[in-house]
């Protein structure tokens, strides 16, 4: 006998200003199902996710769920007044000798349990609803993007605990590489359609291409179908009426049919064109110090970056990637060290925080310039130097007429994203900066902005939390162990974990979980004995000295094939600087090891 799903939807429909958004949608979820739910941005995902998790009534259908089961859903906007700390939030759907539960998911998430929830950011405080989320252990999670806020480490953690649960689970995410390693099924939303395969993400765009030859090929045998219908219509024979009747009534069922078709959203119609060239050093920092309250971000890295390359900067959160970014363009000095910034850079920006002024319309943003003094009111807007009218530039990446004069605030999270890229790629460019780019996308926009990386011909600093949009783009990665410790590796994310021998750094906690500063080694003048952090220090060495010696065999071996840089310069450049800059911490890390074993040999 089969048994009944934990969830249902069956023919919901939903209408939002006039326009509805589904009409007889339905979708099942039963024990132990783990279902990505996929769709265009603006296709009404999040909506949907809502209507099952009971938040939002719908116009029509019926919403099942199985008596006796608990469905619990990730807000996107929690809600933690009345509590003392995020700990307790996270424990308040559990009893008092289950609090190692709650404790566990925010040990995985990387979140400071004692904060205050008045203190705590955005972030933090999803991040203790999805912690509350996982502690209650329910029979289904609706998961709207769950990666949102946490860095890569927390990010494995939770495919982990995603690839472990009997809980079943259907998730809304940008991030392919988690959807393609826990996803068993899809769902697809496709304009107003439920659609659902039983493989998982990793097989969702070679179904959705099949689907669209199929679809297309459907259309082109419509109209071959409508064009000889109309041909008889005009020269038929007129002799049957009854006959002749039928057939006119069969080619206006016909036209209607292809009338009411509901066509494809196009793909964004982005562009990326390169200004003037850069000269050929584009960054060289030397042993760059940055602190900020006691704690050292930045601890003596030194880099080059030449035109061309495209550098991706990882990390836990508060390690100091934007702070190294922003020296690394010169926006912020360093405590100590030197930065030297290249010739004819023309940057363009996108910053996570997609800041628009809500108060603005979709027009007002595009064509606003505030270094120019030139206010929002243009018609035009110069696209590359090229004037263009602003609702034609907005059709391009998605939005339409009456999108133009609505307000910023309106806009989905996707939809700020495109916009911000709008912006910027109305400009020549030959540095892009791009914090948190994909956050938001839609795959199809995704696919598109990665073949613009991939062919622009200026130089690219990027900060992503993303590991499959990392190895798709990066020629090299900027690792912050989040302890002072930076290091540049070869190639992208996979490249980055298979030099560490297949695991990321031990990455320190939060900037809200401040860890002591490490401090250079000083010769012992009056001490009696080793302090604590030397001989800590004393402790850690060996192990980090056997990472540099195993990055240097791995490196090694990498360079010992003879065509890698026929087949790969960029590659080759960057293993052979790589390399060098292994062996001279290595080095440093013997030498450093030596003088600390003297010191505790002369303190015995």
């Amino acid at each position: 006998m089969a048994r009944p799903p934990l969830l249902a939807l069956r023919d919901i429909s939903l209408t939002f200003g006039g326009d509805p958004l589904f009409e007889g949608v339905g979708f099942s979820v039963g024990e132990g199902d783990r279902l990505c739910l996929v769709g265009r941005n603006g296709s009404g995902k999040s909506t949907l996710l809502k209507v099952a998790a009971g938040l939002i009534g719908h116009d029509a259908g019926e919403l099942f769920v199985q008596p006796g089961k608990k469905i619990a859903y990730l807000p996107q906007d929690p809600d933690l007044s009345g509590y003392a700390t995020l700990a307790e939030y996270a424990a308040a759907d559990i009893e008092p000798e289950e609090q190692y539960k709650a404790d566990m998911a925010i040990e995985g998430l990387r979140l400071n349990g004692s904060l205050d929830p008045a203190t705590a950011s955005g972030g933090e405080k999803r991040r203790a609803a999805l912690a509350r989320l996982l502690a209650s252990e329910p029979d289904l999670m609706l998961l709207d993007e769950p990666t949102n806020h946490l860095d890569i480490t927390a990010i494995e953690w939770l495919e982990e605990t995603l690839k472990s649960t009997r809980t079943g689970f259907v998730l809304i995410s940008h991030d392919r590489a988690l959807m393609a390693n826990v996803t068993k099924g899809t769902l697809w939303l496709d304009r107003g359609v439920v659609r659902r395969n039983e493989q998982g993400f990793a097989g969702f765009e070679d179904w959705r291409d099949k689907t669209h030859e199929e679809e297309d090929a459907a259309l082109h045998k419509l109209d071959r179908k409508i064009k000889r219908e109309e041909h008889w219509i005009v020269h038929g024979v007129s002799g049957r009426r009854k006959r002749n009747v039928r057939r006119v009534a069969d080619l206006a069922a016909l036209r209607e049919q292809k009338r009411t078709h509901t066509h494809r959203s196009g793909t964004a119609a982005m562009a990326l064109e390169s200004g003037n060239t850069s000269g050929k050093l584009v960054v060289e920092a030397k042993e760059i110090v940055k602190a900020y309250d006691g704690r050292v971000l930045v601890d003596g890295f030194s880099t080059k970056i030449m035109r061309g390359d495209r550098v991706a900067l990882v990390g836990p959160n508060g390690a100091g990637k934007t702070t190294l970014l922003k020296i690394l363009t010169g926006d912020l000095a360093p405590d100590s060290g030197t930065i030297r910034i290249g010739s004819n850079l023309q940057t363009a920006t996108l910053d996570q925080t997609r800041a628009l002024d809500e108060g603005q319309t979709l027009w007002e943003a595009l064509t606003e310039d505030k270094l120019l003094g030139v206010k929002g009111s243009n018609d035009q807007i110069l696209v590359r130097g090229r004037p263009k009218h602003v609702v034609g530039y907005l059709k391009e990446f998605l939005f339409d007429e009456r999108q133009a004069r609505g307000p910023v605030s309106s806009l989905s999270g996707g939809e700020r994203a495109r916009l911000m890229l709008a912006r910027i790629m109305a400009r020549e460019s030959n540095l892009l900066i791009l914090d948190e780019p994909t956050n938001d996308l839609d795959i199809e926009t995704l696919d598109l902005l990665q073949d613009l990386l991939g062919d622009y011909d200026g130089t690219l600093l990027l900060v992503s939390h993303d590991r499959d949009f990392i190895d798709r783009i990066a020629t090299s990665t900027i690792a912050m162990e989040g302890d002072g410790s930076v290091i540049e590796y070869a190639g992208g994310w996979s490249d980055y974990l298979s030099q560490r021998g297949g695991k990321p750094a031990a990455m320190a906690a939060s900037k809200r979980e401040t860890a002591p500063a490490p401090n250079p080694i000083k010769p012992a003048t009056a001490s009696k004995k080793m302090s604590f952090k030397q001989t800590h220090r004393l402790e850690k060495l060996p192990e980090e000295m056997k990472g540099y010696e195993a990055d240097i065999v791995k490196l090694e071996q990498m360079l010992a094939d003879p065509d890698l840089y026929a087949r790969d310069p960029v590659k080759f450049d960057k293993a052979s600087k790589a390399l060098l800059e292994r062996q001279s911490s290595l080095a440093a890390a013997e030498e450093e090891w030596l003088e600390l074993e003297e010191l505790r040999e002369a303190m015995v």
